[in-house]
């Protein structure tokens, strides 16, 4: 028996019970007597038998197979999110396939097309800034496949999505920066194909507005998050006839950057130029001076995310439904500020 793959057939025939019975045992099927699951299981271990997937999908026509679609990996934002999602989809029963599209549209129509092909169950999706076009998402719905979309979400789709409160986390963050003294306070703001983008600049404009601060078009630099640019867009904003006492970044990662580059440049955080970042990243309190940020619930954006999905997965497409979840943000006052 051990010189080939062990089937259910031979466990059957091993422990002398019908290969249906051991078939419902190793799918999780409740009507199978204690005894019988205990016998199935040991001599499964003992043997070790490994389930042939395909067949299961076959007939149950389900992976049990979630997949994660997510921009990057650099910041500890997206892992924090997947650990959390992981968790949920290992109580639900589920195995989880993660990829990566390091900000390429290309890559993330690739990636899709791995989910498709691997018959996952539902996916969960952060978009690329590159991500104008969402025919390679939409064949998802088509297909009658459970999507939910977390942090970059597309809005031409009337799916389940899981955001924070991205205005009101830059008014906080604009806010403390006027509360504090700044008058010229400048945005490094993400792509505006990015809601979060538009979303945190507006929210940045309302403060200056409530506090009667004229916007200024020169202090204002959208970028695409390539790391090169950063350095560009700080030195030109230092370098300003009249250059800025204070800088709100797009996340945490510009803005971590942004104090290395005022201090290389001889300027002192925050006594010449004050910074702030969005995200609470995990290295924001460990760089000196440590980052004041704004804190998204990371773990509760993967835990609802996971949810809605398997909401889905568990009900038929007539049942589905389409909720928005807001969560708040938490200023994080450190001394970048």
């Amino acid at each position: 028996m051990k010189n080939h793959q062990i089937t259910i057939f031979d466990l059957a025939r091993e422990l002398n019970v019908s290969k249906s019975t051991v078939s419902r045992v190793l799918t999780g099927h409740p009507n199978v007597h204690p005894d019988t699951r205990k016998r199935v299981l040991d001599l499964a271990e003992k043997l070790d038998y490994q389930r042939n997937m395909i067949a299961i999908q076959l007939a149950t026509q389900q992976s049990r197979t979630i997949g994660i679609i997510i921009p990057e990996i650099l910041s500890s934002y997206f892992p924090y999110v997947i650990a959390a999602i992981q968790e949920e989809a290992r109580n639900e029963g589920y195995n989880v396939i993660i990829s990566q599209s390091n900000e390429s549209y290309e890559t993330e129509v690739t990636n899709a097309k791995v989910m498709l092909d691997n018959r996952v169950d539902g996916v969960i999706v952060s978009i690329t800034k590159e991500t104008l076009n969402f025919d390679h998402l939409k064949i998802f719905q088509k297909k009658g496949i459970p999507i939910v979309f977390f942090n970059r979400v597309c809005n031409e789709m009337v799916v389940p999505k899981v955001i924070v409160d991205d205005y009101e986390g830059a008014f906080a963050a604009v806010e403390h920066l006027i509360l504090s003294g700044r008058k010229r306070i400048a945005h490094l703001s993400g792509p505006p194909s990015l809601a979060i983008s538009v979303k945190r600049l507006n929210g940045y404009l309302a403060a200056l507005k409530k506090h009667h601060i004229p916007a200024d078009p020169e202090l204002i630099i959208s970028y695409d998050f390539s790391k090169e640019k950063i350095a560009i867009y700080v030195n030109h904003l230092i370098n300003l006839k009249n250059p800025p006492d204070a800088i709100f970044a797009i996340n945490d990662p510009t803005a971590i950057d942004t104090i290395q580059i005022i201090k290389k440049n001889g300027l002192s955080v925050p006594e010449d130029i004050a910074v702030v970042g969005f995200s609470d990243d995990y290295i924001s309190a460990l760089i000196e001076p440590p980052l004041t940020t704004v804190a998204q619930p990371v773990r509760e954006i993967g835990i609802t995310a996971a949810q809605l999905l398997f909401d889905q997965i568990k009900k038929d497409s007539s049942q589905w439904k389409t909720p928005v979840k807001v969560l708040k943000t938490k200023l994080i006052i450190r001394k970048s500020s």
